[in-house]
């Protein structure tokens, strides 16, 4: 990272928060590859910008490159990700950047994927270009938490989300949990629908509530992640919503060895993918599904769970992120659950504890934050 003058390094840090800027444009479309910005700066001013924006198309280096053309000759390039040097859907990107005649690269990290990890800058170096790295490096990657894991560990993100009230209850003690926030925090809900590749409920939530689990969202359309359903039993109802639905939502049931080859059938007929996870136990195998989700390309999950649901997820180390909604509301009743049920810890300092806890608002509800100790990406 560059260290010099502090007038230089701040308007390096201005063009790169740029670049994540452009970078998070794409959220949820790039699956299962990052998010990447690219500004291209020449004399203290940007020439041309540009981020990837779907799987499959120009990296933003690219996009970047085209706006800027000849102006790109001895130019700076703030990219939020190091470019790739291998061949995939696209060219290597480090191709086009020594090509334009780039001579300074200033990335935010380095890319984790195996098959670039270093080799991009390395050829950035060996062509004559001025190379640094790591600049607002953190940032860069909470932005791409989700690809960080699954890159280097085959394995989906997974985020835990709860909506609860002021008291930590789910839900009163007869059941009744509609609505527990307001209308702000729904929609963000379907925000983090659209970023995910995947909603995981039990089945437990499909019989009491029948959702649809798609994304609305009123100012686009919004990507349909897969719905994944917890049913060991395979108790699903061939007529409930997310069987009957026709949008481009998919369905898959993990059930256990335990299912109706009958009900299989059924559900089969309807379209209803059912994968059957083995497992010592009654329930689905976590990890189990965790690996065959990930060989699939499922990159991040949401798990919008009830209280036995997360405490499962929780107990077999799936979670990497919490996201507690917080309603200003007071049900009370020892009969009402929260949002982890299961045993429970004997003492605090058995307690999962989480960092990097932050605190947002959506209209009267708080958002609470916070990532499990062995999920930093």
């Amino acid at each position: 990272m560059r260290t010099g003058n502090i007038g230089w390094f701040a308007l390096d840090e201005k063009f790169m928060r740029r670049a994540l800027e452009l970078a998070g444009k794409a959220m949820g479309w790039t699956s299962p590859n990052p998010m990447v910005g690219a500004v291209i700066v020449k004399e203290g001013r940007i020439v041309g910008e540009g981020y990837h924006q779907r799987a499959g198309t120009p990296h933003a280096e690219v996009h970047a490159l085209r706006r800027a053309g000849e102006q790109a000759r001895g130019a700076t390039l703030y990219v939020t990700l190091e470019p790739c040097s291998h061949y995939g859907r696209t060219p290597p990107c480090t191709e086009a950047v020594i090509r334009a005649g780039i001579t300074r690269v200033v990335a935010a990290m380095t890319d984790p994927n195996p098959l670039v990890a270093g080799r991009g800058l390395a050829a950035l170096r060996e062509a004559g270009i001025q190379v640094e790295v790591g600049l607002l490096g953190h940032e860069a990657a909470r932005l791409n938490e989700v690809f960080v894991k699954y890159i280097t560990t085959g394995l989906p993100w997974v985020v835990m989300k709860a909506a609860m009230t002021m008291d930590g209850r789910i839900a009163t003690r007869t059941g009744h949990s509609r609505w527990v926030t307001g209308e702000e925090s729904r929609l963000h809900v379907h925000r983090l629908r659209h970023r995910y590749d995947a909603i995981m409920v039990g089945i437990g939530t499909v019989l009491a509530d029948n959702p649809l689990l798609t994304t609305r969202l009123p100012e686009h359309e919004g990507k349909q992640p897969l719905r994944v359903i917890l049913d060991s039993r395979l108790r699903l109802p061939v007529d409930a919503r997310v069987v009957r639905d026709t949008s481009d939502a998919g369905t898959l049931v993990a059930t256990t060895e335990r299912h109706d080859p009958g009900k299989k059938a059924a559900l089969e007929e309807r379209g209803v993918e059912v994968a059957v996870i083995p497992g010592l136990g009654p329930r689905v195998d976590l990890p189990a599904l965790m690996r065959l989700l990930g060989q699939r390309q499922i990159t991040g999950i949401l798990l919008e769970g009830g209280s036995e649901v997360n405490a499962a997820a929780l107990a077999a180390g799936i979670v990497d992120k919490t996201l507690f909604f917080i309603a200003p509301k007071i049900v009370g009743g020892a009969g009402a659950p929260g949002p982890v049920g299961g045993k429970g810890v004997s003492t605090m300092e058995k307690a999962q504890r989480l960092k990097d806890v932050t605190v947002e608002r959506f209209g009267p509800d708080l958002l609470v934050s916070g990532y499990l100790e062995k999920g930093e990406p």
